[in-house]
């Protein structure tokens, strides 16, 4: 290589995938409120989120698609992602103990501009999809 010219990481190929799995417990919900200064009380107060079509307090939905963009950042395409868009359907609530698995899935290769569709999603313990989307990443 001469000076001043870097190599490109490999594009990943269409139907690559990864994974990754967290419990969502109470204290991911308060400090994810912290964080985003969003106190709707679905997610914090018990007594509210009871008289909700919920029945309970349910994780915020961006909670949850920040498993996506861990995903992207870290392990699909990986550390020089740059997310570009992303389109989300919530289809379901996700609990405190919830287990919930995030997935991305290549579906799209752009190798003249380095751009990868991925469709994500994520689903509960019972195999129930809570969330589904896609995402669109230029890889550097």
């Amino acid at each position: 290589m001469s000076q001043g010219t870097q190599k490109s990481a490999a594009l990943p190929a269409i139907g690559a995938r990864a994974e990754r799995v967290r419990i969502i417990t109470d204290e991911d919900i308060v400090r994810f409120a912290e964080v985003s200064g969003d106190y709707n009380p679905i997610h914090l107060d018990a007594d509210h989120a009871a008289l909700s079509p919920f029945g309970q307090r349910i994780a915020h939905g961006m909670l949850i698609v920040s498993m996506i963009s861990a995903l992207i950042g870290m392990e699909l395409p990986g550390a020089g992602s740059i997310y570009m868009g992303q389109t989300l359907k919530f289809l379901a609530p996700v609990h405190i103990g919830d287990a919930v698995t995030a997935s991305v899935e290549v579906i799209g290769v752009r190798v003249d501009k380095r751009i990868i569709t991925l469709r994500t999603d994520c689903t509960n313990q019972k195999g129930v999809l809570v969330l589904t989307g896609e995402a669109v990443v230029k890889y550097t």
